[in-house]
């Protein structure tokens, strides 16, 4: 940051064997985010965020309401190593991660400049939380 250079960082690992493979890319900006400490981790992905067993989005979830939805089945399928990648890092003392749609136009700038988002804001409970969950 002080020599204003923004890394990129490949989601790729080598093994034991010598041989390159891919790492889950939201599992690496997760362990990233841990490290550096991050205010916020953003993940974009092809859905509008966290669904109910309706379809509806779910705006904001605390980490208990997190394991319920996956005990439960609402959380299922590819969300699931994306939502634990979340939790991680909210373990891990990020202090908040939102899933969005990256499919949206100007989608970063919507979740962070308007006042209900367009996604689902992760935060470690919900005491503090912004009031436009709902």
């Amino acid at each position: 940051m002080q020599s204003d250079f923004i890394p990129v960082i490949a989601p790729i690992g080598v093994g034991d064997d010598g041989f390159s493979y891919n790492i889950n890319a939201d599992l690496v900006a997760g362990k990233m985010a841990e490290v550096l400490q991050a205010e916020k981790l953003m993940l974009l992905t092809n859905t509008a965020g966290i669904l109910d067993k309706s379809g509806s989005l779910l705006t904001g979830l605390s980490l208990a309401e997190v394991d319920d939805l996956i005990a439960d089945g609402t959380i299922s399928g590819g969300m699931i190593p994306k939502v634990g990648c979340a939790t991680d890092a909210l373990k891990g003392g990020v202090k908040s991660v939102h899933i969005i749609d990256g499919r949206i136009e100007h989608a970063v700038l919507l979740e962070l400049l308007t006042d209900r988002g367009i996604g689902t804001l992760l935060m470690p409970s919900r005491i503090g939380a912004v009031s436009a969950w709902v």
